[in-house]
């Protein structure tokens, strides 16, 4: 897929940096001065795998670590087509000039950038290079990986299916763009675990080109200024759920640095369970436009969340694609298998008879059980051998750790929508209270 026709759709210069603060919209939604006063993203690294990263933009200077270049050159710090910095202004630029009240101020503007470049001016992101610039990103230790791209070939089982389970799998979050043109949301945002943004409008309305579906948050993508190393002034306002994904980045940037023992994934539980339909009114989560709601830093930095299991809310990736190859960890060759059937085989009367004498106690502890249970409504005394009468095989109650909500009836709320893992019941059909942005 192109870079720049999907993912910035849109795209105007501003005519000086000083009118750049005064366009920052998404800054008075979230009261960003408020919530610096909690965490500005220190000691965070948020890995931008995009067009790279001009270090030397005034917003960014001494934010841009060393990356690296997957296009074949040899310079992260080059940006061609502007994308790649702008997504990474929109996470931590600092502004500059007095007060740094001139320029792109970013939502967690003491974070690290790591650029990760993968593509150039109008070229296409291949599965293989973004993929490899994922796993680079989690060995250089960030804990953010953002994806303000799109990659129909990206699908479950690709490399990049792997490189995405391999940051799940080293407590990294990964957060993506669902794509601009009103269709379902696209890998890498569509696979497991993957922080999938729409975008919202001035009015926190949801915007009609972004794409819809497995979406997990939604983040401000319309008339977004940010650095733009290709235009005169340096700045360009654009619509696009590249910038919602990069705002998810900074809010979670802003959490990870507030709470650095909590694993990722329950960086995502206090993300979502966080976020907020505010004036969508008629949604329930997850919502196909919204997810769980627009997201909002202030309210994820301060509501008492309980963390949760560490695996977090969302669909996990297949634990067989984590590996370097890719490849199923189970997997034998038939050479393998003849040999382990082999050595295992002077074993099997042993067994037989172990087995035999499990069976006679089994038989003997069952009647005795039954005899105790009956009538007392026990385990067993429903359909299916103790599980629920649906037969789903999900624990009546939610795991522990998970918020209910106040007035939230027991055990309601939590079935698991489609897509998600039974193991992990979704806890979010409520929303929480209004607690500001």
């Amino acid at each position: 897929m192109a870079l720049t026709g999907a993912l910035l759709l849109t795209a105007a210069p501003i005519a000086s940096a000083d009118q750049v603060r005064d366009a920052q919209w998404p800054l008075t939604v979230y009261g960003a001065e408020k919530v610096w006063k909690t965490s500005q993203g220190a000691g965070v690294t948020v890995a931008v795998v995009d067009t790279g990263v001009d270090s030397s933009q005034p917003d960014l200077t001494g934010q841009v670590l060393e990356g690296k270049d997957f296009t074949g050159g040899e310079n992260p710090h080059k940006d061609t087509d502007g994308h790649g910095t702008g997504m990474a202004s929109l996470i931590a630029g600092h502004g500059h000039g007095a007060n740094n009240a001139a320029g792109v101020m970013g939502l967690a503007p003491k974070a690290k950038i790591l650029p990760v470049r993968v593509a150039e001016t109008g070229s296409k992101i291949t599965t293989a290079t973004w993929a490899a610039g994922v796993r680079y990103a989690v060995d250089q230790g960030a804990s953010v990986i953002n994806l303000s791209f799109g990659d129909d070939s990206g699908y479950s089982g690709s490399k990049g299916a792997a490189a995405i389970a391999y940051a799940q799998k080293h407590n990294v979050v990964v957060v993506s763009a669902t794509g601009n043109d009103s269709g379902t949301v696209t890998y890498p945002a569509a696979l497991p675990g993957v922080v999938a943004v729409s975008g919202v409008d001035k009015d926190l309305s949801f915007w009609s080109d972004s794409n819809t579906g497995k979406v997990t948050v939604a983040a401000p993508g319309v008339e977004l200024a940010q650095a733009d190393p290709i235009t005169k002034s340096g700045y360009a306002v654009a619509d696009g759920t590249s910038g919602s994904a990069a705002y998810v980045s900074a809010i979670v940037a802003l959490l990870r640095s507030k709470y650095p023992d909590l694993t990722a994934g329950q960086i995502i539980n206090r993300l979502v369970k966080s976020a907020s339909f505010l004036n969508n009114t008629g949604k329930k989560a997850p919502d196909k436009e919204l997810g769980y709601g627009i997201a909002r830093p202030g309210s994820a930095l301060t509501m008492d969340i309980p963390k949760g299991p560490k695996e977090g809310p969302l669909a996990q990736a297949s634990p067989s694609t984590s590996t370097q190859s890719g490849s199923a960890s189970g997997n034998e060759s038939p050479s393998q298998a003849a040999k382990k059937d082999k050595s295992s085989s002077s074993g099997i009367l042993l067994i037989a008879g172990i087995a035999a004498a499990v069976i006679v106690l089994g038989i003997v502890f069952a009647v005795i059980r039954s005899r105790r249970n009956r009538g007392s409504g026990g385990p067993g005394s429903g359909p299916g051998g103790g599980m629920p009468a649906h037969g789903t095989g999900y624990p009546p109650q939610p795991p522990a750790g998970y918020q209910q909500y106040p007035n939230t009836p027991p055990n309601q709320g939590y079935a698991t929508p489609p897509g998600q893992s039974p193991q992990y019941p979704n806890p979010y059909a409520q929303q929480p209270p209004h607690q500001g942005q």
